[in-house]
């Protein structure tokens, strides 16, 4: 028998990076942020629960530039991770599989959830 040793598939240093999979990984990663996201609203409300001096340091900590900055970056997460899940959706229903038009809507995706963020922020 011969043995093969090349890869079985197309592997990361072959295979040509399309935006569609950049969005992919963007989805499964802004889905991650939003279980340490949700993290951070539990422990806020923990600290509320234990009293105005615990919850006075994680305030001071949330008004700091790496605690809005992690907000920022969390409802960032959220708001592309809610668009995206409705272009999604459209999919599950047979709608926007042409490249051109997933590659429009994935832009779309993008530009609307940086305009939210901004929007909800600046509100």
């Amino acid at each position: 028998m011969e043995k093969n040793s090349g890869p079985l598939s197309p592997h990361l240093q072959i295979y040509k990076w399309q935006f569609s999979s950049l969005l992919s990984i963007t989805h499964r990663l802004t889905g991650t942020i939003n279980t340490v996201g949700f993290f951070v609203i539990v422990l806020w409300i923990l600290f509320l629960a234990l009293g105005p001096e615990y919850y006075n340091f994680y305030q001071t900590f949330l008004r700091s530039f790496i605690g809005k900055f992690i907000l920022v970056g969390f409802t960032w997460s959220f708001v592309y991770h809610m668009f995206n899940g409705i272009r999604h959706l459209a999919w599950d229903f047979g709608y926007g599989y042409e490249i051109k038009t997933a590659n429009l809507s994935g832009i779309i995706v993008l530009f609307l959830s940086i305009l939210t963020t901004f929007f909800i922020w600046i509100i």
